[in-house]
């Protein structure tokens, strides 16, 4: 049987990129507002999912536009549970109109980060995707505690891995302060995102093995050179045979 993978990217959040990219990949994650975003957009991006038969995905973040929604903010499980319910439940409105439906839910930024490493932000995560859709696929770092909290909750989850970013020993992601924290050349990064589909693991800045279980590559639609990315990778994986498809549950 061919080994499938899933390629998500973070989309609605004012970049250019968006419409080339969609015919690259399978799922898109699109910002609900919060931290990028708005009402227009979240319609404008939902059509273009429909119109190439992509996932589509909420992707709740930190009210902090001036960060970008990459700024840890000291917020309360509650908080946390409160807030991602929130834009689920608008992006799922906007999905509604245009007769289709959210499939799958991913953190943003520092949300994402946070859920990664603390276990009851990890659990109001999973709670507020149960509580919006428990046919919802909830999308997070592998190995982190989102997944876990996940499994826990009764949710099916998705393991993801970054095809732009670098990794550390413990599996986290190198923090984006970090001046090795991006990967600049689409053919490393098709390489490496090879590497873990079929071996699962990836190397990490220290040069250790890191092990992953990838059901989804994001391509993070901000990234300088993302059209050259998701053609790279996609180019890739197809002539080693690979298939890219939607996530399980969501065809």
């Amino acid at each position: 049987m061919a080994r499938t993978i899933d390629l998500n990217c973070d989309m609605g959040e004012g970049f250019e990129s968006d419409e080339a990219i969609l015919p690259l990949i399978t799922s898109i994650n699109i910002a609900c507002g919060y931290h990028a975003g708005d009402a227009a957009t979240m319609r404008k991006t939902v059509r273009l999912a429909v119109d190439h038969g992509v996932a589509i995905g909420a992707h709740p973040g930190f009210a902090d536009r001036a960060n970008y929604g990459r700024r840890v903010i000291l917020v309360s499980p509650q908080e946390v549970y409160d807030l991602v319910l929130e834009q689920a439940g608008a992006l799922a409105a906007i999905a509604r109109a245009a007769g289709a439906i959210v499939t799958h839910l991913k953190p943003h930024g520092a949300l994402y980060n946070m859920g990664t490493r603390d276990a009851a932000i990890a659990t109001a995560i999973a709670a507020a995707t149960r509580d919006f859709d428990p046919a919802c696929i909830l999308v997070g770092l592998s190995g982190s505690e989102v997944i876990k909290a996940g499994e826990l909750a009764g949710l099916q989850t998705a393991s993801e891995a970054f095809a732009d970013r670098t990794y550390q020993a413990d599996g986290t992601l190198t923090p984006r302060e970090s001046t090795d924290a991006l990967i600049h050349d689409p053919a490393a990064a098709a390489k490496r995102v090879l590497k873990m589909v079929l071996q699962g693991c990836v190397t990490s800045q220290q040069g250790t093995e890191v092990p992953l279980r990838p059901d989804t590559i994001c391509i993070h639609g901000d990234s300088p050179g993302a059209v050259d990315f998701a053609t790279a990778i996609r180019a890739r994986l197809e002539r080693e045979g690979i298939v890219v498809r939607r996530l399980s549950g969501t065809a």
